[in-house]
């Protein structure tokens, strides 16, 4: 005879509690936050972005050198 699966738990009070202080704990921290300003966003997308398209510049560099020393001589090209 197969037996029902059982059902995960219906949250009580005490779960809800704790749902709803970790909630509220997580906020009073949210507002400890120094957020950056406008300012410091840009200045570190620019810097991210200047450093994505010299780590692009650099891996595009080697692989058209490892491509010429691979195809002349591992292939004998």
């Amino acid at each position: 005879m197969a037996t029902a699966p059982k059902q995960p738990p219906v949250p009580g009070p005490p779960e809800e509690r704790r749902r709803s202080n970790f909630i509220a704990e997580s906020w009073a921290e949210l507002k400890k936050v120094e957020w950056p300003g406008q300012n410091q966003v840009i200045q570190g997308t620019v810097v991210v972005l200047v450093a994505c398209f010299v780590v692009g510049v650099y891996l595009y560099l080697n692989d058209q050198v490892w491509k010429q020393v691979v195809s002349k001589v591992f292939l004998g090209q």
